[in-house]
């Protein structure tokens, strides 16, 4: 067994193309599946109106800032 990918052959970078790309498939998949399992139970996202309020500044100091 060669334990170094710089002096693989061939048929063991195949190899290693296969697994990685079966573990994204794979990865992608479940991610899918996931997501839109999620919409069926009611955990859907709403968008929110967040209003602005008076204005602040922020200081790096502890002194009052006057305007």
């Amino acid at each position: 067994m060669n334990h170094s990918i710089y002096s693989a052959d061939r048929s063991t970078h195949l190899k290693v193309v296969v697994v990685a790309l079966v573990a994204g498939i794979t990865v992608a998949g479940l991610g899918i599946s996931a997501r839109l399992g999620g919409a069926e139970d009611g955990y859907t996202q709403t968008a929110r109106v967040i209003k602005a309020g008076k204005p602040v500044m922020v200081t790096t100091s502890g002194e009052t800032a006057i305007r």
